[in-house]
């Protein structure tokens, strides 16, 4: 497939085979414009490579995506690695993946340092000040949509509020709380099957868009045929890199220190990413603000909101968090604060996104072979239905540090809640952008600050 690609006239006639180096800046592209989330991002690549490039068919299109859904991890950067693996083989996939991220992480690592270095100037803290009202409604409203689409049923509505009670009262820990809900829906799908049958998917809906290079019926390129042997190689190859990855930070920094734990704490939070970025934030909030102390609620809020209004997935805002462990820890002294903090951030976000990768190189091949459509088993659905209540927990935690931000003993943020009321109703009833909100928020915020 590595010729270069010659302009069609006719929607009845398949794109000639595109160059890698063609397909190379489109990735590109995509990294800079994949604002929106993962449904915004996906929409982005369904309308430029189903619609209007015509790369591949809808139905192999959404058969890749229904695969990369039940993966751990942001399904919308996992798409983009399985196509470019579809096209142009393993590095094809690691080009696509790599470019999905590298702009957001360069962009937030930027901000990040802006933030850590001037985030106490007037005019840069009073932004930051009205963002966080912002923040309380973004996650607000994510509990809701997601809630909209898995809590179809008194069972689902059941699991999230036990989800809820399990890590507002008993502070019982994230992973403990998604094994549960499986497990209730690996035997409850058997007792009530149709309670556990929730849709939720990104659409099944089939139309036809002309030919495609990679169409319903082109046969499957000899380097995605399943191979048990291959499979296995793949698997070995992923965990030795990350085992060597690991040796080399325990040699360093020993295996208490903040590199390594890091390391392995985002390990176990990429593969916990089941339901999307939020689902495993309040993960990152126990782990990263309560457990280890590498930054601070308020910090969290800031990163959440910067992370929403940059290109890539949601969970790039992790890459923030290890950016102000490193620069909270000070790995490599007083005088390379930020180089501890640039180390972390990309320690961080590699051990986020490899995962990733692995699961999509080892199980492609397999999911090319069936060409027919995945669908969420009770125990995903389970699981959906437990993220609700652990996102609107979540949410109850901002809000307790906008509303109270030097405890409950201070005065209440008048302002604060104002703020969060706006933008409630901004993104409920009027469906606002989020870019667009936090940028409101941030202004209202810097003046409220400077003038009041």
């Amino acid at each position: 497939m590595d010729v270069t690609n010659k302009n069609t006239s006719s929607s009845s006639t398949a794109p000639a085979p595109v160059s890698f180096g063609r397909a190379f800046v489109y990735w590109l592209k995509l990294g800079f414009i994949s604002f929106g989330g993962p449904a915004g991002q996906i929409s982005i690549m369904h309308h430029d490579l189903v619609e209007q490039k015509r790369w591949i068919s809808e139905t192999r299109f959404l058969h890749a995506l229904n695969y990369c859904m039940v993966l751990p991890g942001p399904e919308a950067q996992q798409l983009a690695t399985y196509i470019g693996w579809l096209m142009h083989r393993t590095w094809g996939g690691i080009v696509a993946g790599l470019l999905f991220v590298l702009p957001s992480f360069f962009i937030l690592t930027g901000l990040a340092w802006v933030y850590m270095a001037y985030g106490s100037v007037p005019a840069v803290a009073g932004v930051f000040y009205g963002i966080k009202p912002a923040v309380v409604a973004i996650v607000l409203f994510a509990a809701y949509r997601i809630g909209a689409r898995a809590l179809k049923n008194q069972v689902m509505w059941g699991i999230a509020a036990l989800a809820f009670i399990a890590i507002f009262v008993f502070k019982l820990p994230f992973p403990l709380i998604v094994v549960i809900a499986a497990l209730i829906g690996h035997f409850g799908g058997r007792m009530l099957p149709q309670s556990f049958k929730v849709g939720g998917g990104h659409g099944s809906s089939k139309q036809h868009y002309g030919a495609a290079l990679i169409d319903d019926d082109t046969p499957t390129p000899a380097h995605a045929k399943f191979s048990i042997k291959r499979m296995v190689h793949i698997a070995l190859l992923g965990v030795g890199i990350w085992f060597a990855t690991m040796v080399m930070l325990i040699l360093f920094n020993g295996w208490d220190g903040a590199f390594t734990q890091m390391a392995w704490f985002f390990t176990k939070a990429a593969l916990m990413t089941f339901g999307g970025a939020y689902a495993v934030l309040p993960y990152v909030y126990q782990g990263a603000v309560e457990h280890y102390l590498w930054l601070t609620p308020i910090q969290m809020i800031d990163g959440l909101a910067l992370g929403e209004t940059t290109p890539g997935p949601l969970i790039m805002v992790v890459t923030f968090v290890g950016f102000v462990g490193g620069w909270v820890s000070q790995v490599f002294g007083a005088d390379a604060i930020f180089a501890s903090a640039i180390v972390a951030a990309s320690i961080v976000t590699f051990f986020t996104f490899l995962p990733s990768f692995i699961l999509i190189f080892m199980g492609a091949p397999f999911i090319e072979t069936t060409h027919g459509n995945l669908k969420f088993t009770a125990p995903l659905s389970a699981i959906t239905a437990a993220v609700v209540g652990v996102i609107l927990n979540l949410a109850l935690f901002f809000a307790y540090h906008v509303f109270w931000p030097a405890g409950l003993e201070s005065a209440i943020d008048w302002f604060g809640i104002a703020l969060t009321a706006l933008a409630m109703i901004a993104i409920f009833r009027f469906k606002i952008n989020v870019i667009y909100l936090i940028l409101a928020s941030g202004i209202l915020g810097m003046l409220f600050k400077l003038f009041a």
